[in-house]
This record gives C-alpha cells, structure tokens and sequence, in this order.
C-alpha cells in the first residue's frame, strides 16, 4: 500500500482484501469439487457428474472469517479516528447501526465494483458466467454463515438496515431467494471512496443556504444533543426554516442536508428522490432539512411517509400546523418569529460588506419581508444588475435584487406593475400628498411599531397594511398606488376583476385565497382597482343570492385583517364601500378633482420634453376653461402626440384644442363654445363627427 494513501482509504482496502481472501478460497473449494473445471461451456448446462454430486448434497466447508484480522484492523481505524483521521466505512456502519455481518456483505457486493477480475469469479461462484455480482447465496458463502439461518436471511429482507436505509439492492426479486442478485448502489461506492458529490436523484432537489443562528436555533441544538430526532419549524418568511435548521445541525456536530420538498414532489419517481436524500444525510452524518413539508403532504405522502422511516434526524419546515397524518411520529412544533427589523438590517449589512457599495439599507430595506436566504440571493441578484448597468451597486439595483426573490404564483391571479413613477410625477392637493407619504411610512415603519413597541391590536389580525382610495376616474388613484410601490421599493400588482368574480357560489371566495395566499409571501403592493365589485356593501337577506352575497363580504372582512401585505384598494364611490371595511382599513385617502392651478401643473408635466412643443401653448387657458382629471389631461395629451406625429409638426394649441375636443365626446360632454373662446375653430380638427355648439 502506498505511504501517501489516506487511513481511510487504507481500511477499506484491507477489509475489501480479506474479503478478496475468502473469495480465492471459496473459489479454490469449488475448483477441488469441479469435476471438470477446465469444460468451455461450464455455467451454461448441468453436466451428468454434477448433478449426482448435488444428489449426494455434500456441501464444500465454507471460509471462515479471519476474527484476529478484523479486530485488528478495526483498532487500527479507531486509532486513526482518534487523530481525527476517521474511516468512511466505520462511520457508515456506526450510523446505519450496521453489525459485522452486514459490512461482510456489503463489502462482498461492493467489491466488483473495486476490481473487476472479481466479476469473472463471482460468475464463476454463481455457476452462471452471466451472473457478474453477488448473490445473496453468494455474499453468505463468502462470509462462512449457513443459509438456513433465519436470522442472517432477515439481514437481506427490506426491514434490515442494508436495504431499508438503500446501501444495498435485492435485485431480480422473481428468482429463489439465494439467487437474487446484490448491488451496492453508485453514490454508496463512491461515499466509500472518498467521493462526496450528491447522488443526481438528490442533487436536483438540494439546495444551499447559509446557516442563520438564532435563539430558537440554539434550543433545536440542545434537542438535537439530547436525541431528539424530529423537530417541526414554523416559519414566516421563506427560507428561514432552512438557515435555521442547518445553524442548529451544524452546532449540533452534524451535516446539513437541505432539501426543497417543492422540487421532490414534482419529481417524476419522488419515492426514489425521497430515499436518496435520506441516504445523503446518513452518507454525510448528518441530518436533514426538509420543507414546506406541507408541499410533499399534499401531493405524495407516502414519499414523506418514506423520509420519516430513516433514523438520521429530520428538522421539518413547513408554515402550516403539523398535521399528524404526515407521520406516525409527531414532532414537537417550534416557532421561528418573523425577522424584526434590526435583525433584517444587521444581515443586509453583514451581506452588504461583502461588496464595495457603501449602501444604508436603513432606508431601503427594513420593511422588506425577506428571510436569510432570500436576502443574500438578492444582493447576488443586485450584483449582477449593477454589473450590467456600470458596475456600482444602487439603491436601484438593489430594489431589483428584492423584486427578483418574489414568486411568479401570483403574476397568473393580478398584472405586475414595475413601478416607474415617483412622487415628483404626483400632481396633487398637499393634503392628498401628506396623507399618501403617511400611508407609506406606516408600511415602512411598522415592524417597529407593531413588533419593538408591541402595538398589535391582537386577535390573530395580521401586520398589514391596508388603505383606500376614493375619487373620480382619473384622479390619480392607480399612479399613486405606483409611486407608493416604488418609494417602498415594490412591485404593483393590481388584481385583475375578471380572474376573481365568479358566478358559482364559492368560487369567488376561493379566487381571492389564491391572491391573498400568493401575495403573502410577495413583497408587493396588491392594487384593488373598482374595489366595490367585491367589497361592496352587504344588503338585507332577502333570498339565496343575498346570503352568499353577505357571505363573500364577510370572509374578505375576515381575510383582508390576517393580510400581512400592503393592499390598496380604489373605488369611484366611496359609499359605495361597507362601513365594516372601512373601519378596518389603517387609512382613507379621497382624490378630489384638481384645481385650475393643478390642472396647469399637469398639462405642463404631460406637455413637457422630450416631445416637440410649440410656442403657442396657453397653458393657464387649458386649465382656468377645460374642467378635466389628471387622467383626462394625460390622454388628451396622448391624443395630441398622435396628431402631431401624423402631421409631421411639433404639438402646438391647434393639436390640443382637438384633443380635448376628442376627450369630451369620449365623456359624453357637450362641447360649450364659451369654453373654447378663441379656439373654437381649431375643433374640427380629427374630429370623428360633426360637432354641435
């Protein structure tokens, strides 16, 4: 044996070697008995000679295990274990509770695989040349123990360690039992041999995470000490489970092996990818951590039912109750409280000192609901955008890294909105804006007084954030909600109306569970737009409809106060809302119709640069004479664009007066000539019909 060759390395090998031993001896037995050991068809027919031998039922002595040998060599591999050089194969049969016997047959299936002169022998040994691996007869012989042996038979049934924790395959299961044959599988051979890359049926369900230590990470590690084998944690933000777990594994002594049972139960065998991950924890002397464990529940139980049979430890992540069907043991359930704001921004810096920017995320990201590994996943997201657009990390950026951690669940129920709008764009009363940058930094702020200062009101309502918009079309509801979601740094999603109401009783509510359900683990504003469609205002129960009718509205009161998100809802009419919901929003926000001098702001905002403008706009006439809403003054202003484009000119008071021409027949306005003046004339310009003073 080469000096440089590891103690770990150098065990295996020697135990393989007296295993080897006993083969050659096997071998030289049956040779002695062979009638005809030099016939070129042997293994292929049942010669006469033979088959009086097998009459005779004389069987050969069988080798004997070298017991001084194997004490030796395992006193050796302990010493070495000792200077903290550890034998792989010693630790495996201390893990999987493996006795003598079974590492015999499991080094005697194994050794194929090692050498492959032993395939020509083991065919030889099996009587059939086609028969390269051990047989369960075989692996018997080699270890000098007799067949009849009800005990040592049992090592090889799916109860015994071997095969219930998959370090050895009963294959050909149709053939007499001591024919059937034994192989050890790939990534088993390959952990005994120094190879530590997951098995491909588990690596596609693994992921990484940095361990995140935490109190309750400190509890599961005594539990983990002491031998607690199952821990259920509940978390609230995704991710977190997994950080925490793997903290407490690690501290613990142990490996952490971090499994997404989202991609297990999709998965086209997840029994098989379930055994894998299991095995990988023992390989590793480890322990697992696995979730939403609620995502495998629902879809293949059995496959948890699978995890659960292994004794490596197992640290459940889920953000449901354990539900006791999900296993014959019920582990004891942890709570993982939601990040508190010093704590998210203690890892934005920690993460953000990884980089050369000089960001404060103080500002930028205190009220993001993101878990440890989300939050190092979007500064990697970051990295990537800064180096595409120059190279230095931005608050911007960074913005982008947060959006690119939220699921595309919710994009199939309401439209994403990337918010490109700030509150310099907002034409509005002082009053409205006040009361808009009082909406947003409630939802920045209210970690700290919800959570640090303990205001929550109780009574299991959520730590959301929810408001209402009230005002004319037009008035700036929608672009507010937008500059509200980019100031929080946000995406805008606004819930589309057709995807919600449905004319089956019950649908409905079950449409806007998905929304609320997806949009829980989103960090995004939820936009309402004609929230009187579905929170209306609940009516006298006069018949069947009315009932269920009342029923929709009471279950969105209900799940609109567990909502832990920022939700905008916008209404035309503000009556036309019911009084139970008003009293739960945190705010009321009425858009009134802009004023003459708003009304020049924004005619001057929307007719500004980069498009052509010429000198003969009046601003002051369009706003003191045209009575319109930012919406309406905005579309005009389009209209206008088109017309100049059309004409080849830049937009001048003849392409605007038509435009608001255009805009009034589209709001069914009579077309007043005191309100034109002077520009009366300029009206026929693209207009569709003739136009009546």
């Amino acid at each position: 044996m080469d000096a440089t060759t590891p103690a770990i390395d150098s065990y295996l090998l020697r135990r393989l070697g007296l295993v080897a031993e006993r083969v050659r001896k096997l071998v030289g037995l049956r040779r002695s008995e062979d009638s005809n050991p030099d016939d070129p068809f042997r293994g292929l027919y049942v010669a006469d000679q033979t088959l009086d031998e097998i009459l005779v039922g004389v069987r050969p002595a069988l080798p004997e295990l070298d017991t001084q040998a194997l004490l030796g060599l395992d006193a050796e591999a302990r010493n070495a274990e000792s200077s903290g050089d550890a034998s792989r194969l010693l630790l495996l049969a201390r893990a999987a509770e493996l006795t003598p016997l079974d590492v015999e047959f499991l080094l005697t299936a194994l050794l194929p695989d090692i050498d492959t002169r032993f395939e020509r022998l083991y065919g030889y040994l099996n009587d059939d040349v086609t028969r390269r691996r051990a047989s369960i007869g075989l692996a018997m012989d080699v270890a000098g123990v007799e067949a009849t042996s009800a005990t040592t038979r049992g090592r090889f049934n799916t109860a015994g360690p071997l095969v219930e924790l998959g370090l050895l395959v009963v294959e050909d299961l149709e053939r007499p039992y001591l024919t059937r044959a034994l192989r050890v599988p790939d990534r088993v051979a390959a952990h005994l041999l120094g190879d530590d890359h997951p098995d491909p049926l588990a690596r596609s369900c693994l992921v990484n995470v940095e361990p995140y230590p935490t109190a309750v990470a400190d509890q599961l590690t005594h539990g983990l000490r002491a031998g607690v084998r199952r821990v259920h944690l509940r978390e609230h933000e995704p991710g977190t489970g997994w950080a925490v777990g793997s903290a407490a594994l690690h501290a613990a002594g142990r490996a952490a092996v971090i499994a997404d049972l989202t991609l297990l139960s999709r998965e086209r065998h997840p029994m098989d990818a379930a055994l894998a991950l299991s095995r990988e924890a023992l390989l590793r002397n480890g322990g697992l951590v696995a979730g939403p464990v609620e995502e495998l529940a629902q879809s293949s139980l059995e496959s948890l039912h699978r995890l659960d049979r292994w004794d490596v430890p197992i640290v459940y992540v889920g953000t449901a109750t354990w539900d006791p069907r999900w296993s014959p043991h019920t582990p004891p359930s942890m709570d993982i409280p939601a990040l508190g704001p010093h704590d998210r921004v203690a890892l934005w810096r920690r993460h953000l000192a990884t980089t050369s920017s000089s960001l404060d995320p103080e500002h930028l990201a205190t009220h993001l609901s993101l878990g440890p590994g989300q939050i190092a996943h979007a500064i990697t997201a970051a990295m990537a955008s800064a180096a595409l657009n120059g190279g230095v990390l931005s608050a911007d950026d960074l913005r982008r890294g947060v959006r690119s951690q939220n699921a595309s669940g919710l994009e199939r129920l309401a439209r994403r909105i990337e918010p490109e709008v700030t509150w310099t764009d907002l034409v509005l009363a002082p009053t409205v804006t006040w009361a808009l940058q009082g909406l947003a930094d409630r939802a920045r702020h209210r970690d700290i007084v919800l959570s640090d200062w303990r205001m929550r009101r109780g009574g299991g309502r959520g730590r959301g954030v929810s408001a209402l918009f009230a005002g004319d079309s037009g008035t700036g509801k929608t672009m507010s909600a937008e500059v509200i979601a980019a100031d929080l740094g946000l995406d805008l999603y606004t819930v589309n109306l057709a995807t919600v109401v449905d004319k089956y009783i019950g649908e409905t509510e079950k449409n806007l569970e998905r929304i609320f359900a997806e949009a829980g683990g989103v960090n995004a504003v939820l936009f309402f737009d004609e929230a009187d469609a579905i929170f209306g205002k609940r009516s006298e129960v006069r018949d069947a409809h009315d009932r269920y009718a009342n029923i929709e509205s009471a279950y969105l009161l209900q799940r609109l106060e567990t909502f832990d998100g920022l939700a905008i809802l916008a209404t035309n009419i503000r009556a036309n809302i019911d009084d139970a919901f008003t009293r739960r929003l945190d705010a009321i926000i009425d858009f009134p119709a802009p004023t003459a001098e708003l009304r020049e702001r924004l005619w001057r905002q929307c007719l500004a640069d980069p498009l052509p403008i010429a000198d003969d706009i009046n601003y002051g006439f369009c706003a003191r004479s045209f009575e319109l809403a930012g919406g309406n003054i905005r579309s005009a202003s389009i209209t206008a664009a088109y017309l100049a484009a059309a004409a080849g000119t830049p937009v001048g008071m003849s392409e605007v007066i038509a435009a608001v021409g255009q805009e009034y027949r589209k709001l069914g306005r009579l077309v007043l000539e005191h309100e034109f003046g002077e520009y009366r004339p300029m009206l026929n310009r693209g207009a569709a019909v003739p136009t009546e003073a």
